[in-house]
């Protein structure tokens, strides 16, 4: 197939539509089912290169969720506790595959902003996997290949019309890439830049007690900040995502936004969130929305008399600020990386507050050596990479 026509464009004014190689040659992917559009491919394709990364990069199966030309959550394989397997919303599945745990965590970070995602797997689809994307709400998936009896099962979502797509794992795209915008065209030099353990080499910090399991967090948070949409930062804990803020004009705001992602996801494993008394029958996407307004400043909207009757058997107590302040002060040993050099050492305060123990980031401010003190004042290690990973 050398070219595949599309319904429209990023929206449905933009028309005709289609995706082609330049040069002729056929296209590295092949439609299963469905009827992926123009932004379904520019998610599954900037998926579908981070999860390849990650798994050259730390050797396990790796899953993203991409919403808008960004990842919601990104993570590897690693074994869910009970408390993650809750939170996630797959308890009931019993022990999972390795690719199905990595979408298990990739999905369940931030499950408010993967509602409807499109999903990217580095390794063959296997049933557990494809069981776990049948019940969520999305609008696709990429990967490698399909064991026949998932592939069954992925096809049997939204009446048959759910976007199932084989990318071919040996595709090399050319070395120069171009994009058009308005009626002009850009080039440049793809970024093929190899995030390893030794990309994290250069600890400027007093603490240089780097970790291997430190050094896996942080190749993960630069490879998904490598498809984030820029400025972005990236919060990652125990082999996966937890917070990711993404296409923001300051970077205060985008470490802001993606501490509150990562706060969130350590709120939601309190006891006193994970024991909400949720009537039968509330489904997930419901039980998300409570408990994001739940457990932040809008609670009133699912506590208030007329709301809460309609979540929960009984009227939950308010989550205080102090009870939330006191279970985020023992999350611990997060990893975090910016895309950019952060020019404030106000970045690392609010990194602070989210449990952050390891940075990595380019470097190169005029003020590196207000930003490296904040890091020592609170025993942290800094790494600079001196590259930067802006994604447009």
């Amino acid at each position: 197939m050398k070219e595949l026509e599309l319904k429209y464009g990023c929206n449905p004014n933009q028309k005709p539509s289609k995706i082609y190689m330049s040069d002729g040659s056929d296209l590295p992917i092949t439609v299963l089912c469905g009827r992926p559009g123009y932004i379904n491919f520019l998610d599954a394709f900037n998926g579908w290169q981070l999860v390849s990364e990650l798994r050259k990069a730390t050797g396990l199966p790796a899953a993203t969720s991409f919403k808008h030309v960004s990842p919601a959550g990104a993570a590897v394989g690693l074994p869910l506790s009970g408390t993650l397997a809750k939170i996630y919303w797959v308890d009931d599945l019993g022990e999972l595959s390795p690719l199905a745990s990595a979408y298990a965590r990739a999905r369940g970070a931030d499950r408010m902003s993967s509602f409807g995602d499109f999903i990217a797997l580095s390794d063959v689809c296997d049933v557990d996997t494809a069981r776990l994307i049948k019940r969520e709400v999305s609008d696709g998936v990429i990967a490698p290949g399909y064991e026949p009896e998932a592939l069954e099962l992925l096809k049997q979502k939204k009446k048959g019309n759910y976007n199932v797509i084989q990318i071919d794992p040996d595709y090399v795209p050319a070395a120069l890439e171009h994009k058009e915008v308005f009626g002009i065209t850009f080039e440049q030099g793809r970024n093929e830049l190899n995030i390893d353990k030794d990309f994290f080499s250069n600890v400027v910090t007093e603490n240089k007690e780097l970790t291997d399991a430190a050094k896996m967090d942080l190749a993960i948070s630069m490879i998904t900040l490598k498809y984030t949409q820029s400025n972005s930062v990236c919060y990652v804990k125990d082999g996966q995502a937890i917070g990711i803020g993404a296409g923001q004009q300051s970077r205060i705001h985008c470490t802001r936004l993606a501490g509150q992602k990562a706060d969130n996801w350590w709120l939601r494993q309190c006891p006193k969130v994970m024991d909400l008394p949720f009537k039968e029958g509330i489904k997930r996407a419901d039980r998300d929305n409570a408990i994001d307004l739940y457990i932040g400043d809008e609670y009133m909207d699912v506590l208030a008399d007329g709301a809460w009757e309609n979540i929960f058997t009984e009227k939950p107590e308010v989550f205080t600020r102090e009870e939330k302040r006191a279970w985020l002060d023992k999350m611990t040993d997060v990893a975090l990386g910016s895309d950019a050099f952060f020019p404030f050492g106000d970045n690392i305060e609010r990194a602070h507050k989210s449990g952050v123990r390891y940075i990595a980031q380019p470097g190169g401010s005029v003020r590196d050596d207000n930003v490296i003190a904040t890091c020592n004042k609170y025993g942290m290690v800094m790494a600079f990479t001196g590259i930067r990973l802006f994604h447009h």
